[in-house]
């Protein structure tokens, strides 16, 4: 129980800097955010990305340094995507042993040990021809059961190349388990699995895909990844078979806009629940702060405290170094 005003006055805990923070219910800790990076083969300079302002395809020595600097400033983990010279209907590149992606790798790896988890995105959409996350049917439609093969063998190439994490993003059901029972058979049955368990059909996403060079060349992906109107049940169905397959963390993806998926994924499983911050939370940020419409810092940190507040225990961001140091 609790006094009535003028007794209770709850904005004595508010009135300093010092109460406010001592008080605080949501810290943000630098090894709780998790940086994505691309890496583009044959380039030798970073390039930026004209949608991500301050975000770059990166070369494989820039791509070392901003690894090394995400280190240095505690961020918890990096994300690999690779963009490979030569893409082709089955996205051979994405389990080549010498593809970008597993170069990238075996360089990062190499150069961090333990200072940071090293984590790699573990779908074909990068390494298609046609942008597509999986092999296509002759239809033209995601075929689920060979992609799930494709995946398998691309888990095991980064699991030997140095991941110390893989992250199956491409919503194909069963990839959870296919992944688990490769990584076991090859010796790598200690390899955690981070899986993007809620990952929704969204509008979010387009920045990224110029970031990635994976824009569907033709139709969408409404028919594997999750849609923004369904029912909250479904994303809790992909959490029990994802934990049910062997996954040892969730992910919903984007996150400010599906907040209520965090909350219900931090309330139901007992695993670590990640959220990604796509790439379309990052672009509107930067666009209305270049502009001058917004305090650009506050607003990426209330955004985060949002995340975190809402149940993610791991924010993925493309802030991650910058807000590291600022932690």
């Amino acid at each position: 129980m609790s006094a009535e005003f003028p007794t209770a006055r709850p904005r004595r805990l508010r009135r300093t800097p010092a109460l406010r923070r001592m008080v605080a219910a949501t810290r943000l800790h630098p090894a709780d955010l998790i940086l994505p990076l691309f890496v583009k083969e044959g380039i030798d300079e970073p390039a930026p990305v004209a949608s991500m302002p301050g975000v770059f395809q990166h070369s494989r020595d820039s791509l070392r340094k901003a690894v090394h600097e995400a280190a240095e400033a505690g961020v918890g983990g990096v994300i690999l995507f690779g963009i490979p010279a030569v893409k082709d209907a089955r996205g051979s590149a994405a389990d080549d042993p010498d593809g970008i992606l597993q170069v990238a790798l075996r360089d990062v790896a190499s150069d961090v040990g333990d200072a940071l988890v090293v984590i790699a995105d573990t779908c074909l959409d990068e390494f298609t021809d046609h942008g597509h996350c999986g092999v296509l049917t002759g239809s033209g439609d995601v075929d689920n059961d060979a992609t799930l093969e494709r995946y398998a063998s691309v888990a095991v190439a980064q699991a030997r190349a140095g991941a110390q994490m893989v992250a199956p993003s491409g919503m194909m059901d069963g990839q959870v388990g296919a992944i688990r029972a490769a990584l076991d058979a090859d010796g790598f049955a200690e390899l955690p699995i981070l899986a993007y368990t809620a990952k929704y059909a969204s509008s979010f996403f387009g920045p990224f895909r110029d970031a990635a060079e994976c824009a569907p060349q033709f139709g969408d992906r409404s028919t594997h990844q999750q849609d923004p109107a369904g029912p909250l049940e479904e994303a809790l169905r992909e959490a029990r078979l994802d934990l049910a397959e062997g996954a040892d963390a969730v992910m919903v993806k984007p996150a400010l806009a599906y907040l209520d998926v965090i909350r219900r994924f931090r309330d139901e499983v007992d695993v670590p629940v990640a959220a990604y911050q796509v790439s379309g939370e990052y672009a509107m940020v930067e666009a209305a702060a270049a502009n001058g419409w917004i305090d650009r810092d506050r607003m990426i940190m209330e955004s985060l405290v949002s995340i975190k507040r809402a149940g993610a225990d791991l924010i993925l961001t493309y802030w991650a170094t910058e807000v590291a140091r600022r932690l």
